[in-house]
C-alpha cells in the first residue's frame, strides 16, 4: 500500500455513540484521521464534495451506523454501490441492529463486515485494532 494515510470516516448519528468510537480510536492509540458524518447525505457530501465541502482524501475506510435519520445505513450502501466514483470503497457496517435481515441486506450490498456494536462491547478497542491491522495490510482503492 502507499504511503497514505488512511481516513476514517465515520457516519453516526449518536453523538454518544460517536465520541465513544472516537475515545476507544485514542485509546487504541490508532492516530488516522477521523471524520464524521451524521447521516447518509452528509457522508454522500463528504464522498463527493458537495455542499461546499471538501472531498475526502482517498485512501479512506467507512464506518457505517444503519439506523440514521434522513438517510440511513441500508439507502447510503445503495447510493454509494450505484455511485461509480465511490462503488469501490471499503465499508464496514457497526451497528445495534443485530436484525438478520438487516445484515443479509448489507452483505449483499457489499460490505467488508458487519459489527454488532453491543456484541463488541469491551472488546471494541480490540476490534479497532483489527481494523488499524487491516487498513496497514489490505490495499485500498486510490483512485
Amino acid at each position: 500500500m502507499a504511503e497514505n494515510t488512511v481516513n476514517i470516516l465515520l457516519v453516526e448519528d449518536d453523538d454518544v455513540a460517536a465520541e465513544g468510537i472516537e475515545r476507544a480510536f485514542r485509546k487504541a492509540k490508532i492516530g488516522n484521521p477521523i471524520h464524521r458524518a451524521t447521516d447518509g447525505i452528509d457522508a454522500l457530501e463528504l464522498l463527493r464534495g458537495e455542499g461546499g465541502r471538501e472531498r475526502l482524501p482517498r485512501p479512506y475506510m467507512i464506518l457505517l451506523d444503519l439506523k440514521m435519520p434522513r438517510m440511513d445505513g441500508q439507502k447510503f450502501l445503495e447510493e454509494i454501490r450505484g455511485d461509480a466514483e465511490l462503488d469501490d470503497s471499503v465499508i464496514f457496517v457497526l451497528t445495534t441492529s443485530s436484525d438478520e435481515q438487516d445484515r443479509v441486506a448489507a452483505y449483499k450490498k457489499y460490505v467488508a463486515g458487519y459489527i454488532v456494536k453491543s456484541k463488541a462491547g469491551e472488546d471494541f478497542v480490540e476490534l479497532l485494532g483489527m481494523l488499524d491491522h487491516f487498513w496497514r495490510v489490505v490495499e485500498l482503492p486510490e483512485k
